[in-house]
């Protein structure tokens, strides 16, 4: 996937940038990349599967013991 679609680096990045992640925004779905790698793998998420995704993140870090055993 290339495209020219705007890329923004998570504000959770390692300030080295050895675990950056990117995302961009292409009107339907979500693209995720790793920032140092433009050119590898992308991951692509729907904007439901974006959002059940980032509900779980939150619920997970009001409660610790969602998820786990």
């Amino acid at each position: 996937m290339g495209g020219s679609w705007a890329w923004r680096k998570s504000s959770a990045s390692n300030p080295d940038g050895s675990a950056c992640l990117e995302a961009a925004w292409t009107g339907e779905e979500l693209l995720v990349r790793h920032s140092t790698r433009p050119h590898a793998a992308v991951v692509a998420f729907r904007r439901v599967a974006w959002c059940a995704f980032l509900d779980h993140v939150k619920d997970s870090a009001e409660s610790p013991s969602v998820g786990r055993s």
